[in-house]
C-alpha cells in the first residue's frame, strides 16, 4: 500500500496535505502526533473510507478506487478505536463479521468462517467472552474483540487507530505483541499511537505528523529523537525519556 502526495480531509476542509508513505508486507509503521493533527483522517483515507482531496492511494500498484469494496475488504482490515456499538451483537458475532469480506453480508457463515473467528478469539485470550453482548463488556475487552475481528478477516494489511488507548498495561502488551506477530507472519501493519515507546519497541518505521503535515518519517531509531519529539508534542523531552528500540 502506498500514498503519494496525499491530501486528506472533507469537502471544503483540508485536514492534512502532502502525505507520502509506503506500508510494506512484514513491516510495522507507527503514526504519531498530537490530537487534532490528522491521524484518524489520514487512516480513513488510506482505507478508502474518505476520498482523497488530492494525490492518491495505491493498493497492489493500482489506485484504491479501482478496487471493489469486497476486494478492498479482503486486503485491508481496520481496527477503529473502541466503541459500544449500536446493536447488541455478542463478542463472537462481532468477530465473525470479519469473515463477511470472504462471503458477503448475506452469505451464511460456513465452518471455515467459524474456525477463523474461534481461532482469533483464542489468539487474544477472549474466547470466554464469545457469548457476551459486546456492549456489556469493558472498553478494553471490546477493543480486543475488534482486533480479533481484523485477525479473522485474514487481510494482507491491518490498520489500527490507537489500538491500546482503552487497554490496561497487561492488555497493551498483548496487543503490541500481536502487532509484532502479524508482521512476522508477513502482514503490513500501520498503527497510530500517542506513546513513542510503543513505536520504538514495536515498529520498524515511524511517521510523525503535526498540524496536518509530515514532521519526519523513517526508521524509528532515526525519527524518535528528543528534538523531533519535543517539536511534535510541543513539550520538552528530557534525556530520561529517551526512546530506544528494544
Amino acid at each position: 500500500m502506498q500514498a503519494q502526495a496525499l491530501d486528506v480531509g472533507y469537502p471544503g476542509h483540508a485536514v492534512g496535505r502532502g502525505f507520502t508513505l509506503q506500508l510494506q508486507p512484514g513491516r510495522v509503521l507507527a503514526l504519531l502526533g498530537p490530537n487534532g493533527g490528522g491521524k484518524t483522517t489520514l487512516l480513513k483515507t488510506l482505507l478508502g473510507l474518505l476520498p482523497p482531496l488530492g494525490g492518491q492511494v495505491l493498493l497492489d500498484g493500482r489506485p484504491l478506487a479501482a478496487h471493489g469494496v469486497r476486494e478492498r475488504a479482503q486486503r485491508l482490515a481496520y481496527v477503529p478505536q473502541s466503541h459500544a456499538g449500536a446493536f447488541a451483537f455478542t463478542v463472537g458475532e462481532l468477530v465473525l463479521m470479519g469473515r463477511t469480506a470472504h462471503g458477503g453480508w448475506l452469505a451464511r457463515p460456513g465452518a471455515r468462517d467459524r474456525e477463523a473467528a474461534a481461532a482469533a478469539l483464542a489468539r487474544l485470550g477472549i474466547e470466554h467472552l464469545a457469548d457476551r453482548p459486546a456492549p456489556e463488556v469493558s472498553g478494553g475487552e471490546r477493543q480486543l474483540a475488534l482486533i480479533a475481528r481484523a485477525l479473522a478477516q485474514e487481510a494482507a494489511f491491518v490498520v489500527l487507530d490507537e489500538p491500546t488507548a482503552s487497554l490496561d498495561f497487561g492488555n497493551q502488551g498483548k496487543v503490541l505483541r500481536e502487532i509484532a506477530r502479524l508482521a512476522e507472519a508477513g502482514l503490513g501493519v500501520l498503527f497510530s499511537t500517542h506513546d513513542p515507546n510503543h513505536a520504538a519497541r514495536h515498529a520498524h518505521e515511524a511517521l510523525l505528523i503535526r498540524d496536518g503535515r509530515t514532521l519526519a518519517q523513517g526508521p524509528v531509531a532515526q525519527v524518535l529523537q528528543q528534538p523531533l519529539l519535543a517539536q511534535l508534542y510541543g513539550a520538552p523531552v528530557g534525556h530520561e525519556q529517551a526512546f530506544v528500540p528494544a
